[in-house]
């Protein structure tokens, strides 16, 4: 700005002024808004220096332009000084509006302070208003305030200027024009620092998209070609296990195309047996095997893992399902279980395995078969019931010691001589007649061969459910529930009459008996007490027929 004489102002001063505030408004990033800012001070406001002094994130002031001097410039730019000498300068000196002027008579005592400053030489003053070299001028810059006017906003900044080219103290309109000037700064800063913030929160987000995208992208890839199935499920409400989403792995494993298994929930395809594990699964999330259904209607034992991805705000959202096919291992698993309860060379039940599901129908507790009724009363909710002598008997007391059998069906035998239609677990306890000289004339697989046909001919004379077992060598064990003594005895008359039809057995005809012996079991024993009954019955029945029935060959 030229110099005018107060109180003329010169249009060309004026479009001055307007151009250095239109150009720090146009600046595009913070830095070049404050070297604008600074720039104008020196090509519109009729001085030599300007300082630009912004205020850092700790509080203290940074020089962060400067314009007029590139040697004082390259002295002090980026130096900072503390806000506790700032509010210092700030708060003496003679106050000229919003500006503060601190005189070389008292500036004197800032000499030594932590504020970057430079030094001019010059004579001292000749007249009253003459600018001396040592004389401060401020305009401090505020935020603009809530209403978008005022300084009552925090302090952003000081803008510093030296030098003026008349070499005097400003008057009213130079006053005015810098304080003016300081205020439309402090918005064209305030305006810089919200485009760069938003500029960088705009990078951040970008950032943060490109990564989500990545991200996403790996989790689509990982999903869509991982080797094992994967689904996603609904999770909550009505539609809970709803099938979302699943990739190929899984559809060629069920046999299924992916628009079809998006008709179905887990709950649709799970084998009935195992939905209950499913439903615990899918709840708590966690690992499962079970069986799905392919859609050819097989099933295929998996390994299914669950995570339950949760919104940290609404909550559980949806169920991330690894399915991994372990029929194969399901496949060992089930034949070596097999191999360990069956007989190799049969595959009848073995020893062991004819125990457990004897022991598995006997409790400890001894019944009559006159107390089965009233058993089953009590057990069903009549805590005291009379016996056959009109006493009272009170079986919840009674049952305490047997709790895990309240409500068992006891296992009672039918009474010997009495014909009163009682039905038990009847115990078939088949020795063969000859086998050993089949063994010592022709050979031991002939005598697998003769084992093999028998086991074959057992199983198919009993009904389902009954138990055909081996229990070693030639000897056999059929469980048949439900039947009465007369039963029992015609089953053993028609199995023995199955056993003694001729057996082919390397390249010949064979013929062994079988001796047969009926136990019965009951609660109260166990289970070699049974089939020790049966064998023991068996050898009776043995010795009591003639010698030369029990012969073969």
């Amino acid at each position: 700005m030229e110099t005018d004489s107060e109180p003329y102002v010169r249009l060309a001063s004026l479009r001055q002024l307007h151009q250095a505030m239109a150009d720090m408004n146009k600046a595009r990033s913070l830095a070049d808004t404050l070297q604008a800012v600074a720039d104008g001070v020196v090509q519109a406001l009729n001085y030599e220096l300007a300082c630009v002094n912004l205020v850092g994130p700790d509080g203290d002031l940074v020089v962060a332009a400067f314009a007029g001097n590139p040697a004082a410039e390259a002295l002090i730019t980026g130096r900072s000084g503390s806000r506790e000498s700032w509010d210092r300068r700030l708060g003496m000196g003679e106050q000229w509006g919003d500006l503060i002027f601190i005189p070389h008579t008292e500036g004197w005592v800032l000499d030594d302070d932590d504020v970057p400053q430079w030094y001019t030489d010059g004579p001292a003053p000749r007249f009253e208003d003459e600018w001396h070299p040592s004389d401060r001028l401020f305009a401090p810059m505020y935020a603009p305030g809530p209403q978008g006017g005022g300084n009552s906003g925090e302090l952003i900044g000081v803008l510093s200027v030296d030098r003026p080219r008349n070499g005097r103290r400003p008057g009213a309109w130079g006053r005015e024009a810098l304080q003016m000037y300081a205020f439309q700064a402090a918005i064209a800063i305030s305006n810089a620092r919200l485009r760069s913030n938003m500029q960088r929160a705009l990078v951040r987000l970008e950032r943060d998209q490109q990564a989500l995208r990545a991200s996403e992208e790996s989790f689509r890839q990982a999903f869509e070609y991982a080797p094992s199935g994967m689904a996603i499920a609904e999770m909550g409400g009505d539609q809970h296990g709803r099938i979302l989403r699943t990739n190929d792995a899984l559809c060629r494993l069920l046999g299924r195309r992916a628009s079809s298994m998006r008709r179905y929930a887990f709950s649709d395809l799970v084998h009935p047996e195992d939905i209950g594990t499913l439903l615990r699964t899918s709840a708590e999330g966690g690992r499962a095997e079970l069986r799905l259904g392919r859609r050819d209607g097989t099933y295929v034992w998996v390994s299914l893992r669950n995570s339950v991805v949760a919104d940290a705000a609404d909550g559980p959202r949806f169920l991330l399902t690894h399915v991994e096919d372990i029929e194969e291992r399901k496949r060992r698993e089930l034949h070596l279980a097999h191999r360990a309860s069956h007989d190799s060379l049969t595959g009848l039940p073995n020893s062991a395995e004819l125990r457990s599901r004897l022991a598995a129908r006997l409790c400890q507790r001894p019944q009559s078969s006159h107390a089965v009724a009233d058993a089953m009363d009590a057990a069903y909710g009549n805590s005291a019931v009379f016996d056959s002598g009109g006493h009272t008997f009170d079986f919840s007391v009674a049952a305490e010691p047997y709790g895990a059998f309240d409500h068992h069906v006891h296992a009672v035998a039918p009474e010997d001589g009495r014909d009163d239609g009682a039905k038990g677990l009847a115990v078939l306890f088949c020795d063969l007649d000859g086998f050993k000289s089949i063994n010592d004339r022709f050979g031991h697989n002939a005598g697998d061969a003769v084992l093999i046909e028998v086991a074959r001919r057992l199983s198919g004379g009993v009904r389902d459910g009954d138990t055909v077992a081996r229990l070693g060598g030639d000897e056999f064990v059929i469980l048949a529930n439900g039947l009465g003594r007369a039963d029992a005895q015609d089953l053993a008359v028609r199995l023995r009459g199955e056993i003694i039809q001729p057996i082919r057995a390397e390249g010949r005809a064979v013929r062994v008996g079988a001796s047969f012996g009926i136990g019965w079991a009951h609660c109260g024993m166990t289970a070699d007490e049974v089939l020790k009954s049966a064998d023991e019955r068996m050898y009776v029945e043995k010795r009591s027929r003639p010698k030369q029935h029990r012969r073969a060959g």
